[in-house]
């Protein structure tokens, strides 16, 4: 098992005095980034992120490299002016960036080189955020999909490991709307075409809610390898996640992104193993991350979070005698947890290895 983020980090804050605009500008981007991986290894996450820190609106930065969305004057919305085409890649340089940093960052820990994602917004969910002018959602949004399908296969081709398309707007989606359901498929349908012929490793990620009125079949008969729920704001969610294909990975949200306060570990390593348990999926299948991104939270806090989760994710692969040495045996069943029949043993708090595999070992 293994933890990792979703979307934004905490940027670093400004200095204060007279000079602080300057300072917190000076701070070269390429530094803020070490910062923030750096931050995960040590922290020992087994996924890594660019913490997102080159964007201020994930839409702006694509609408930048998109052709047929125009920023408004104030960059407040984005207007289609036509329908959307791809004709460079937008994100490869900043990932290989990105990931030359973190193996170098690894390599002076003595660590092997961990994973490095990159994430992107989903076509339903962008089209959802830009004024579609004179075409229309339905047509923006297929645009967009074949579009955002172009990217994601320089992606994939550029060697990222993994892609995270963020699709929030799927918990949008009601009972009833059948119409929104069928936009989204066929948008999610399009943009995996675009990869059918690669082996990427493609991750729909969908945070703010529950996306169980999606439907099963939207997120299941398209080729995702793996799938990421917020199960703190979306706890039906687990209903998918019990449908989910054995062979599909699971990453389970399950440290509260919009509180500072801490998660409970009993909690998160029951999410995992449970999330490993059905259908019989395994533990090399499951993660944990937090609900969200954890940009609106102190730094300190948002690391706090990170090192609970890599620990749980440790905790949660251990077998069972080996984790009733670490957590009350009752906290992680699903009868007496439900009840709250169990006690926390804090005075058990062992060193399992925040920090990664050393040289020639193996990833969560």
């Amino acid at each position: 098992m293994f933890a990792t983020l979703v979307g934004p980090y905490p940027r670093p804050a400004p200095a204060q005095g007279s000079n602080a605009v300057d300072a917190a500008a000076g701070l070269a981007a390429q530094d803020r980034l070490r910062e923030v991986i750096a931050a995960q290894i040590d922290a020992g996450l087994g996924l890594l992120s660019d913490g997102q820190l080159a964007w201020d609106d994930a839409a702006l930065v694509l609408a930048g490299g998109l052709d047929g969305l125009a920023a408004g004057a104030t960059g407040a919305m984005i207007r289609a002016e036509r329908p959307v085409s791809w004709f460079q890649p937008i994100l490869a340089a900043d990932w290989h960036a990105a990931d030359a940093i973190a193996r170098e960052l690894a390599a002076e820990r003595d660590l092997d080189p961990l994973p490095l994602k990159v994430g992107l917004p989903g076509p339903y969910t962008l089209a959802r955020a830009v004024d579609p002018g004179d075409i229309g959602r339905e047509r923006l949004t297929v645009s967009l999909a074949e579009a955002l399908g172009q990217e994601v296969r320089a992606l994939v081709e550029a060697g990222a490991p993994v892609v995270q398309v963020d699709e929030p707007g799927l918990t949008a989606i009601g009972r009833d709307d059948d119409a929104e359901r069928a936009l989204a498929t066929a948008a999610l349908t399009l943009l995996t075409d675009a990869v059918a012929d690669l082996d990427g490793h493609l991750c729909l990620a969908v945070t703010g809610g529950s996306a169980e009125h999606a439907g099963a079949d939207l997120f299941f008969d398209r080729p995702f390898k793996s799938y990421l729920f917020d199960l703190i704001m979306g706890p039906e969610d687990w209903r998918l996640i019990a449908r989910a294909p054995q062979e599909r990975g699971i990453v389970c949200g399950v440290a509260d992104a919009r509180s500072d306060a801490p998660d409970d570990e009993p909690v998160m390593v029951w999410g995992a193993r449970y999330a490993a348990s059905l259908n019989a999926r395994g533990p090399e299948r499951v993660g944990l991350c937090p609900s969200a991104g954890l940009e609106r939270l102190p730094r300190e806090v948002a690391r706090t979070k990170m090192e609970a989760l890599a620990r749980a994710a440790s905790k949660a692969g251990l077998s069972s005698g080996k984790l009733a040495s670490q957590i009350d045996p009752r906290a992680v069943d699903a009868r007496s947890a439900a009840l709250g029949q169990y006690e926390q043993r804090p005075d058990v708090e062992p060193d399992l290895g925040r920090r990664g595999p050393r040289r020639g070992g193996r990833h969560g």
